[in-house]
């Protein structure tokens, strides 16, 4: 069934889900602060409104991509006056639990719907309709949201209430961050003892050192044809953006008690990281930290 869809946040990621959306047969209303974004998804058959306010107001589901809590809520401020009765809101950006389950209790009590619904695959997975999408709220909701998660997208699952999509997502990038530091250390060691990066590629890829960390985006050149290693490290996953998660798993831990000490030292390394290269380069160049670091200590 066809739907009349506001997608508010048109860049790298927004841009190619609203643009999937689109090719799916949905009517997409967007909008951006960015002309450039919102030209680029015109000409994927978007629907440019010049206010977000105007395009909620004639769409049965919101979809929101933006960068942090606070843009989250201040849209729903902004637009759930103007929201149709019923409307189901659903927040694909990756932000702190407390913010989202926040969104959810302003939306509700506007008398309107709501899912947390992060994503997980990056801007790749975002082009070719692959992303992982983990939603947090009723089931009802859930189920609604379905068809167009699934154009979007090529899982989607229901972690739980309110706030438990964004639990999820950054309970995942911790063990990502974590592998991709485990995977580069491994190479970097490897190379001081003088072995090929594609012998151990070789080997790990097919024994119990296997993760996505190294299969997909394996953090030297050669072994994966297609990991961002191969174009001097252009994401892909921004730096910034594993710095952002990381963030607001370790935040999470400490306000939990939860002892988690890799997640916390990942945290770190990657905020140091991605203060030095922004979203200029994918969270696997995080390789070059490591074998930086073992140079200074020869």
């Amino acid at each position: 069934m066809s739907r009349t869809v506001a997608f508010v946040g048109l860049g790298h990621m927004g841009g190619p889900m609203a643009a999937n959306l689109v090719r799916a047969g949905h009517r997409v209303l967007g909008h951006d602060l960015d002309a450039q974004a919102l030209a680029s998804a015109a000409r994927a058959g978007v629907e440019p409104v010049a206010s977000a306010a105007e395009a909620v107001a004639c769409a049965d589901v919101v979809v929101s991509m933006l960068p942090a809590g606070r843009h989250v809520l201040d849209l729903y401020d902004g637009v759930l006056a103007a929201a149709r009765p019923g409307a189901l809101f659903v927040d694909c950006s990756t932000i702190d639990v407390a913010d989202a389950r926040t969104a959810h209790a302003r939306a509700a009590a506007a008398g309107l719907r709501s899912l947390d619904a992060p994503v997980s695959g990056g801007v790749v997975g975002a082009e070719a309709g692959t992303l992982t999408f983990m939603a947090g709220g009723g089931a009802g909701e859930f189920a609604e949201a379905l068809p167009l998660l699934e154009a979007m997208g090529q899982k989607s699952v229901h972690c739980g209430g309110p706030g438990a999509g964004q639990a999820a997502k950054i309970c995942n990038n911790m063990i990502l961050g974590i592998s991709m530091i485990a995977v580069s250390e491994a190479f970097v060691l490897g190379e001081s003892l003088g072995l090929s990066h594609q012998a151990l590629y070789d080997v790990a890829s097919t024994a119990s050192g296997q993760c996505w960390a190294l299969s997909v985006n394996c953090p030297v050149p050669g072994p994966v044809p297609t990991s961002p290693a191969n174009r001097d490290y252009r994401p892909g996953f921004a730096a910034s953006l594993m710095a952002k998660d990381l963030g607001l798993a370790a935040a999470a831990a400490r306000a939990g008690g939860v002892h988690a000490e890799l997640g916390l030292k990942a945290a770190d390394l990657y905020a140091a990281y991605a203060e030095r290269v922004g979203a200029a380069e994918d969270f696997s160049g995080i390789v070059r930290t490591v074998r930086q670091s073992e140079g200074d200590r020869a």
